[in-house]
């Protein structure tokens, strides 16, 4: 273990009441950073956008900052390639509406059924605005991963976009997505990447990646309830923006429309703030392949880099202790050689019970977990078990602890045992 946990848990307000948070892909708790912008913000620069006056000044100066923060975070070329918006889901709807507005009726795009319906249904809707067709591709419902096959034969049409998930929230899996990105460009489809799921768990370089969008949300991070886009400078110069007169035409304001969550995006800052205290503190060890980087950038990939060695023995212990309940069945990967290719975050059921009988039993206990279909909706549907509750979900982040999987595992060997 390379993270000293008192050290980080300290940083969680929220971690000091008695109870066991793996309700993370849901939303994760916040860092204390988080908080600390937040609360400067609205105390010292509480004011609307270019204003003359002193707060105004400094409220542009954190947002400004905040776009630096998010593009190093990223890795992403620019500033200016940083678009914030209220969530991931409406700003996808955004950008959707922007993209397909050159889309031709006949053209084609692709969607996974594996995905958060929040990279699904935008795309669906903007298709049949324009007469467009939708090609789903399926996953392997035995151990969760996406059909490789299936993509590369709906990519042989040539479609205009490729929506697709870095990481399931449902599943955990991982998706090759630099392999999936040099599929689509290699017949000029424009990628969309979801990295929800993924952000809070390893690091991210859009660069490396050459994806024309990514999309996170900060809430998932330690930070605040902030959707934040990567879009590639060019492609955003050249798109359409729906937006009221005044607005400007200027990168990235262009698409943030309206007047921002300002004190959202301080929060935001702080959660970057963290994860470069992250990297400074435990990230000595993790400079392999790092040589490119340099200064805030360098640290948050050495932090993120320390986090997902730690999850991998998380994720290694909660795979041991569920696989070791009676009447449990999980869904996805449980090949311990393949730990890397998912995250800690893992789905399922016991015996004949509801999903939400059992995490009604594990709140009682002090362990909050998710249950239903957490907005996968074609997963669960995929997997037969939409109908009768879907499923209980447990995530791991690099706060919980190996005491705290051992009380989940006792705690469903009593729910087992009736």
């Amino acid at each position: 273990m390379t993270l000293d946990l008192a050290a980080i848990r300290s940083q969680f307000p929220a971690l000091n009441r008695p109870a066991i948070f793996f309700d993370n892909p849901g939303g994760t708790q916040i860092a204390k950073q988080s908080l600390d912008r937040i609360n400067r913000y609205l105390i010292e620069s509480n004011a609307n956008h270019e204003g003359a006056f002193a707060t105004s000044i400094a409220s542009d100066a954190v947002l400004d900052e905040a776009h630096r923060a998010m593009a190093d975070f990223y890795n992403a070329a620019s500033p200016e390639e940083i678009v914030f918006g209220n969530n991931m889901t409406t700003l996808t709807l955004h950008i959707s509406r922007s993209l397909s507005r050159e889309w031709q009726a006949g053209d084609e795009i692709v969607v996974k059924r594996l995905d958060h319906d929040a990279n699904v249904t935008p795309w669906v809707l903007a298709a049949q605005d324009r007469g467009a067709r939708v090609h789903w591709v399926d996953f392997d419902v035995e151990d969760g991963t996406l059909n490789l096959d299936d993509l590369q034969k709906a990519l042989e049409r040539k479609p205009k976009l490729l929506a697709v998930g870095y990481a399931s929230n449902s599943l955990g899996t991982i998706n090759p997505v630099s392999k999936i990105i040099k599929m689509a460009h290699d017949v000029g489809t424009m990628v969309y990447i979801d990295a929800v799921q993924y952000a809070p768990h390893g690091p991210i370089d859009v660069q490396k990646l050459d994806c024309d969008f990514l999309i996170s949300s900060a809430y998932k991070f330690f930070g605040t309830h902030s959707g934040i886009l990567y879009g590639k400078h060019d492609l955003l110069e050249k798109l359409f923006a729906y937006k009221v007169r005044p607005a400007t035409n200027k990168l990235p304001g262009k698409f943030e429309t309206g007047t921002q969550n300002h004190e959202g995006i301080a929060g935001v800052l702080g959660a970057i703030e963290y994860f470069e205290w992250v990297g400074k503190e435990f990230g000595k060890e993790h400079t392999e392949g790092l040589s490119g980087y340099e200064g805030r950038r360098l640290e948050l990939k050495k932090g993120m880099a320390a986090i997902h060695a730690y999850e991998l023995e998380l994720g290694h212990a909660l795979l041991s202790a569920l696989d070791s309940i009676p009447g449990l069945h999980i869904y996805g990967l449980t090949d311990e050689n393949r730990m890397p290719d998912r995250v800690a975050t893992f789905s399922f059921r016991i015996k004949d019970m509801h999903p939400r009988a059992v995490a009604e039993k594990l709140a009682q206990d002090g362990i909050y977990v998710w249950d239903g279909n957490y907005y996968a909706l074609n997963v669960s549907e995929r997997l037969g078990v939409e109908e009768s509750g879907g499923m209980v979900r447990v995530g791991a982040a690099h706060y919980n602890t190996l005491e705290e999987v051992e009380r989940l595992k006792e705690a469903l060997m009593r729910i087992s045992a009736g």
